[in-house]
């Protein structure tokens, strides 16, 4: 680990001049003034320049004057000039201002600098400029278009804080749905190879492909089913049916709204059963705010790391294996919970 030293230009006065004394002490002793330089937290003009003046007068001669431009003379914006960039970055994303770009990268935060407060600067002091303002390089988050953030709101704020009020009224249990598939030539990995020379992998038949539809709940437990075909009304009612089964309490369920949980014969058949179970519907295009995703990405990591299988039930078994782990679990589900757009249902307190 690399320590890193404070700018000399926010040092006090005694510490300075406690400095020039042992960077002279230091040459004295045969120490280079790069060496002391870079000790000391200085550059190495400055030993150099501390070093000649004592040499032609003594001590008196030792320049009192600080190292180095004036802190934050070298900066080309002002504190407000970096301020209105700040609000503008946490607000706006890059399209919604006009800027021809997908993500705040550093080539965008320049150009909206520049169409902002008409300042051109390189990347490199974009770079610069982030990093003293406390943003750093992430992985972004996906956010669908189409979004209603009038429907997310009502649903942080009403829908969701309603069907808690439920689940404690009914001594129900509320369970979180979602299906995906695993393919396997799916390997999310890196490999390392020679520089210049590709990673390569070699991949089983494409066609390979198994699909689960699960549960979990905001306490840790899980259910699964693994299954083959498209998921449809008669399979989804298959899986509700088998929820039910394993289940000593009412089930207050949250999916989304895929054509299958949404078909007239599930409406008929939850109808039927509304004593022992409900589905409510997340908003439209928010993935995001159902913590099964986060499972579902935990498993396609996991699946095939140890290699790509050759056949179906190979996939399979990989799949139930992975999620029989998590029936013993249920502390590492309910961290999929933590991730901070579900938060807002977890158990535990943050």
């Amino acid at each position: 680990m690399t320590l890193s030293l404070s700018d000399g230009r926010q040092l006090s006065d005694e510490v300075l001049e406690a400095f020039r004394i042992r960077a002279l002490h230091g040459i004295e002793m045969g120490f280079s003034e790069a060496d002391l330089a870079d000790i000391l937290g200085v550059t190495r003009e400055t030993v150099s320049r501390w070093w000649t003046a004592y040499r032609a007068g003594g001590l008196e001669a030792l320049p009192q004057d600080r190292p180095g431009r004036p802190l934050g003379a070298d900066r080309l914006l002002s504190d407000e000039q970096g301020k209105r960039i700040q609000l503008l970055l946490d607000k706006f994303t890059p399209e919604q201002l006009g800027i021809a770009s997908a993500l705040w990268t550093r080539r965008a935060v320049g150009a909206l600098v520049e169409k902002v407060l008409g300042i051109h600067l390189a990347e490199r002091t974009v770079g610069e400029y982030l990093r003293r303002w406390g943003y750093t390089p992430k992985k972004p988050q996906r956010h669908a278009r189409k979004q209603d953030p009038d429907e997310v709101q009502q649903w942080l704020e009403e829908t969701y804080p309603k069907i808690e009020k439920q689940a404690v009224a009914e001594d129900a249990e509320i369970h979180w749905c979602d299906e995906t598939g695993m393919a396997a030539d799916h390997q999310p990995g890196k490999s390392y190879s020679r520089e210049g020379e590709r990673a390569t992998m070699e991949t089983p038949s494409p066609h390979i492909h198994m699909n689960q539809i699960s549960t979990i709940t905001n306490e840790g437990a899980v259910r699964f089913m693994t299954y083959e075909q498209t998921m449809d009304a008669a399979l989804f009612l298959v899986f509700l049916g088998r929820l039910l089964k394993s289940a000593d309490r009412k089930i207050l369920l949250i999916a989304d709204r895929l054509p299958a949980h949404t078909d007239a014969t599930v409406e008929q058949w939850l109808a039927a059963h509304r004593n022992r179970i409900e589905i409510f519907y997340l908003p439209r295009y928010s993935p995001e705010m159902n913590p099964v995703e986060y499972l579902n990405n935990d498993m396609k990591e996991s699946v095939n790391a140890a290699g790509l299988p050759e056949k179906k039930e190979t996939l399979r078994s990989r799949m139930q294996k992975f999620m029989r782990k998590l029936l013993r679990l249920p502390d590492h589900v309910a961290n999929y919970f933590l991730n901070p757009s579900v938060q807002y249902a977890s158990v535990w307190e943050l």
